[in-house]
């Protein structure tokens, strides 16, 4: 493009080899400004049930992309939560961490509540030993009881993968009926009391934290 003579900075063509700011120079291309790079904006999302965690969806249904259209630029989610799931998505333009964070190296931690129906105390020791999903043997899960009424379990897990319906595999394997399954945690960002269908922007040290 410098060869062809498309690039100006401050009026003048550019030749190989010159240097401009894009903070203090004007650069175009084609007579165009150059579009400068937008500031790394980094997002906690609490997804409601119902949204589908993708940019676009070729079905027409709601992806976690309206609700962030007021944030101020484009940004896509870091992993995903299906949709009848609930709770945290980390939405980002960094694409950088996007990488590192979703990587199979990773070791991020992910916590969920999740009300089941089914003998929950019996299928505990199951949930918590070695478990083969779709032909692949996952890294143990953290699982624990939290409370029991007379039809239901409130069951905390704790994951380091995150594969596809994890959760709700593992439940079905121990014949457990998936109620209600809330992201509460992701490496170390907490849900906290952000409204359902809201978002936020994440602070320096949980940013410094991801990072």
């Amino acid at each position: 493009m410098i060869a062809e003579g498309r690039i100006a900075v401050n009026g003048i063509t550019a030749s190989l080899g010159d240097s401009a700011d894009p903070e203090t120079d004007e650069i175009t291309i084609d007579g165009a400004p150059l579009k400068k790079q937008d500031e790394a904006i980094y997002i906690a999302l609490n997804k409601p049930k119902g949204y589908i965690t993708t940019v676009k969806d070729d079905r027409g249904r709601p992806t976690v992309m309206e609700l962030v259209s007021d944030c101020g630029c484009r940004v896509y989610p870091i992993g995903r939560l299906d949709a009848d799931s609930q709770g945290l998505i980390l939405l980002t333009n960094d694409g950088e961490l996007a990488n590192k964070l979703c990587h199979p190296s990773g070791d991020k931690e992910k916590r969920y509540i999740v009300t089941v129906r089914g003998d929950g105390e019996r299928a505990l020791e199951t949930l918590n030993g070695p478990m083969e999903i779709d032909g692949y043997t996952i890294r143990p899960a953290k699982v624990r009881i939290t409370g029991k009424s007379r039809k239901y379990y409130t069951m905390e897990f704790i994951l380091k993968e995150g594969r596809n319906r994890q959760i709700r595999k593992m439940c079905s394997k121990c014949r457990l009926h998936v109620v209600s399954l809330v992201r509460t945690e992701y490496a170390g960002i907490s849900l906290g009391d952000l409204p359902e269908g809201k978002w936020r922007k994440l602070n320096p040290e949980e940013i410094a934290g991801l990072q």
